[in-house]
């Protein structure tokens, strides 16, 4: 099962504020951890909202770009994980050996192709299997 875990941000990291070396630190040792485990299949922080944008769609053509930053900061992330676990359960754990302090942290499984049921035609699975290699491929050394 894949989890993603979201980061959410805060005034510091929407203000731009760096870890401090102690942290980086901390979470370089804890990324080694996840990486070792086979857990860990991606993970960033991001840049603070306010040197993003929002794409609003209305309709089949009609697109809105919204500037950042963006109000709420409880709402933002401030970067993210994907692990790769065998429940919930696992990945609930590997969070509480995080080396966060505070602030919240968001866990969502990721959709699966069978979670789609009868809707996810053999069609769409073959193009889903092809696109997933295809992606695979480019992020591999050398590519």
């Amino acid at each position: 099962m894949r989890f993603m875990i979201l980061v959410k941000a805060n005034a510091d990291s929407e203000a731009g504020v760096m870890p401090s070396t102690e942290i980086l630190t901390a979470m370089g040792k804890y990324n080694e951890e996840l990486v070792k485990a086979g857990v860990l299949l991606a993970g960033e922080g991001l840049h603070p909202s306010s040197k993003g944008v929002r794409v609003r769609c209305e309709g089949p053509t009609k697109r809105t770009v919204i500037d950042g930053p963006f109000a709420e900061t409880k709402e933002l992330l401030a970067g993210f994980w994907l692990f790769q676990v065998k429940s919930k359960e696992e990945a609930i754990e590997w969070i509480r050996r995080s080396p966060f302090q505070e602030g919240e942290i968001e866990i969502r499984q990721v959709f699966e192709a069978a979670d789609f049921g009868d809707s996810m035609t053999p069609e769409l699975l073959a193009q889903e299997d092809r696109l997933r290699a295809e992606t695979e491929a480019r992020t591999k050394p050398g590519h």
